[in-house]
Formats: C-alpha cells, sequence, structure tokens
C-alpha cells in the first residue's frame, strides 16, 4: 500500500508511517498522468484462467455423456489404487497400462459436481493467480501436474487396493496454497499490507523455507490448513450427492509437495540482503 499524504485544510501535512515522501511521489500525487497504470489484484492471468476453462470444459463434456460412458471417462482417467495391485485379486481397468501412468495427473482435472468443481476454484483464485503470474504459463502448469502426482501418491500410499476412484484439483490446489506462502506475506506481496499492483506483488523475492517456517503468520496458516484436512478426513465428512469422502491424504501430499519443491519451478532470484523478510514494518500503523 502506498504512503498518501493526508492533506487537510489549515493543517500539517501528516504522512502514514512517519515518512517523507519522496520527490517523485510529490510529482505523482499533484500529476495523476505520472502514476503507472496498475493492474487490477483481482484480474486472473491468462495460465489461470486456461487452468479453470479447462476443468469446466472437461466437467461440461462429461456432463453431456451418457452415464455408462460417464463412468467409464472415470475409471480411465481417475485415479484408483487398486489398478495398481499385483495380487491375483488383481482386475483390469479401462487403458491398461498407460492408465496407470497418466492417472496419476488427468484425476485432477475430473469433477464430482459443480459444487465440487466451484470450492476447488474459489480457492484456487487467490493463491493460483500470484502464482500463474510467478511463474508463468508453462511452469505454472507443470506445477500443478507435480503436486497432483504427489497428491496420488500420498492417496496410493494410504488406500492401498482401494477401489473407489479418486478425482479432483484439491491436492493441486492445496500445492498452490503451499507455494504461495513462501512468498505471501513478505513486504509487497498479495497478502501483505503494503503491497504493489499485481505483477509485483506476485514477484517480491521468496523466503528461504526455514526463515519461512519462522514466521507466525505462515505458522498459523500451516496450523489452520492441516487441522481443517485432519478434522475432515478423521469425520469422514461427504462432500455432494454422491457421498464421496474427502481425501485430505492427498491434499496433504499436494500441500508439502507445493511447499518444499517451490524452488525448484521459482524463476525470481532470492534476495542477497533480509529487505524479503517480513517485519513489524509491514504491518499497519495504528494511532
Amino acid at each position: 500500500m502506498d504512503k498518501t499524504a493526508i492533506l487537510q485544510r489549515g493543517t500539517k501535512p501528516a504522512y502514514l508511517g512517519h515518512r517523507s515522501p519522496e520527490p517523485s511521489r510529490i510529482v505523482a500525487l499533484l500529476d495523476p498522468s505520472q502514476n503507472p497504470p496498475r493492474e487490477p489484484m483481482l484480474t486472473l492471468p491468462g495460465a489461470l484462467t486456461a487452468y479453470v476453462g479447462l476443468l469446466v470444459g472437461i466437467h461440461v463434456v462429461r456432463a453431456l455423456l451418457p452415464v455408462d460412458l460417464e463412468y467409464w471417462t472415470i475409471e480411465l482417467f481417475g485415479f484408483i489404487p487398486k489398478r495398481y495391485d499385483q495380487t491375483l485379486l488383481s482386475m483390469p481397468f479401462p487403458g491398461g497400462t498407460g492408465a496407470e501412468i497418466w492417472t496419476f495427473v488427468t484425476y485432477s482435472l475430473l469433477h464430482a459436481n459443480i459444487s465440487h468443481i466451484g470450492f476447488n476454484v474459489l480457492w484456487l483464485l487467490p493463491f493460483g493467480s500470484a502464482l500463474a503470474r510467478r511463474f508463468g504459463a508453462v511452469r505454472f502448469f507443470l506445477f500443478m501436474a507435480v503436486t497432483a502426482i504427489a497428491g496420488a501418491a500420498a492417496h496410493l500410499a494410504t488406500h492401498e487396493h482401494e477401489l473407489a476412484p479418486m478425482i479432483g484439483a484439491s491436492a493441486s490446489v492445496s500445492g498452490a496454497m503451499a507455494a504461495a506462502i513462501r512468498f505471501a506475506f513478505v513486504r509487497g506481496s498479495f497478502l501483505s499490507f503494503n503491497r504493489g499492483d499485481a505483477d509485483q506483488a506476485a514477484r517480491v523475492p521468496a523466503l528461504p523455507l526455514l526463515r519461512a517456517l519462522r514466521d507466525p503468520r505462515v505458522i498459523g496458516f500451516l496450523a489452520v490448513w492441516f487441522g481443517v484436512n485432519i478434522i475432515f478426513g478423521m469425520g469422514s465428512i461427504a462432500v455432494g450427492s454422491e457421498g464421496a469422502n474427502v481425501a485430505w491424504q492427498a491434499h496433504i501430499g499436494g500441500f508439502l509437495a507445493g511447499l518444499l519443491l517451490f524452488s525448484l519451478f521459482d524463476p525470481i532470484p532470492r534476495s542477497p540482503s533480509r529487505a524479503s523478510e517480513p517485519s513489524p514494518a509491514d504491518m499497519p500503523d495504528v494511532h
């Protein structure tokens, strides 16, 4: 948030944060044409728009299919742990060996119903927008695929021989949330009080992992996120009319992958100083 002057008739200018404005800032205040155009914080980058469009488009196509064919597409592209059963009780599934590979990703493109896809998209919008701007389209799609794979691996490890297919982008959404908190609270980023426009907020230098994990705001975010997922999982909360259980282990797998693998995708160099570290100066002044 910019340090703007508050001018009142008959009083001296007061400045939030007790800082004198720079000459260039005074010029910008007097002449609005000097202010560069800012991209609104809530506009969607092209990569995220394409990703959401892909999810919605696939769901619409599936909704138009006959019931038997629609079930077949779930078996073909959904993640089914039983597919990897090597015992004598194993059973054939559509897609054969190829499906054992592609379903680690394709399950994340399928959703049970409108509420399922809507919930995932709503959670993805704030965090995915910043991540897509930061990574660019190619890195963003690769990142979403990798976190989907991590979620499927976690689900497979905890649901061996499970016959019910797992679908939904929740693991990738969780990964995007985890990656975003590596820079979300840094001064100037999209969850900080002193943020710039959308592109600037997405490109602040990220915190090293260990330093981020010492930030009370990150710790609080992690506590709430893990708590909600564990409560939902232990309570076997049903979602949608299908009564499907929440695959919370997949959420955690995607989240951990996003948190730990963020640096492999991040194109923004680390700051050589401690300038990117959150500090009390990032908090609003209270008078």
